[in-house]
């Protein structure tokens, strides 16, 4: 004859334990496995060469006209920013992801708050050191630089030059 009794504490209390401990190991692996991620693209952009401040003139401030001054930092909570300094205008977005191709160019995905949109960009090192804008497009992928070139003007993108001052 077969005997059904009920477990000491009953099966659910068990259950209960058992899917905690699962739960508490799944939303640490979620809080880990993103400051992995953010680690990753830290030290994507760091090693790439990427961190500092670019401009086409180092010795011009600021200027809408005359070159804005771009930055690229990691701040104190891991997250890798995109400082644009063009005199009467600041705004800081963050950079979400980071790749570097075969080839070596890095492409980066920006959260732009103001603008409501991610963009992506293609950026080259140049052998001097210098760094040019390759590609440059919306999510719909509507590009505004591709080849290196402006799509409205079809001139080249102008090679920025590292800055050895920090911006404020």
């Amino acid at each position: 004859m077969l005997h059904f009794g009920t477990l000491p504490g009953g099966a659910f209390p068990d259950m209960m334990r058992y899917l905690s401990r699962w739960t508490i190991a799944a939303v640490l692996w979620i809080a880990f496995t993103s400051l992995a991620d953010a680690e990753t693209l830290a030290a994507t952009v760091e090693q790439w060469g990427l961190l500092g401040s670019w401009a086409v003139d180092c010795t011009v401030g600021p200027d809408r006209d005359k070159g804005a001054l771009l930055t690229y930092e990691i701040r104190g909570d891991g997250r890798v920013m995109y400082r644009r300094d063009f005199g009467d205008a600041k705004d800081d977005n963050e950079v979400v992801s980071a790749t570097v191709n075969a080839e070596g160019l890095l492409n980066l995905m920006v959260y732009f708050p103001a603008l409501h949109q991610t963009r992506e960009s293609g950026l080259m090192l140049a052998k001097d050191g210098s760094l040019r804008a390759i590609y440059n497009h919306n999510e719909r992928g509507e590009y505004t630089i591709r080849d290196g070139k402006f799509v409205k003007s079809g001139a080249p993108t102008l090679p920025l030059q590292r800055c050895h001052q920090r911006s404020s």
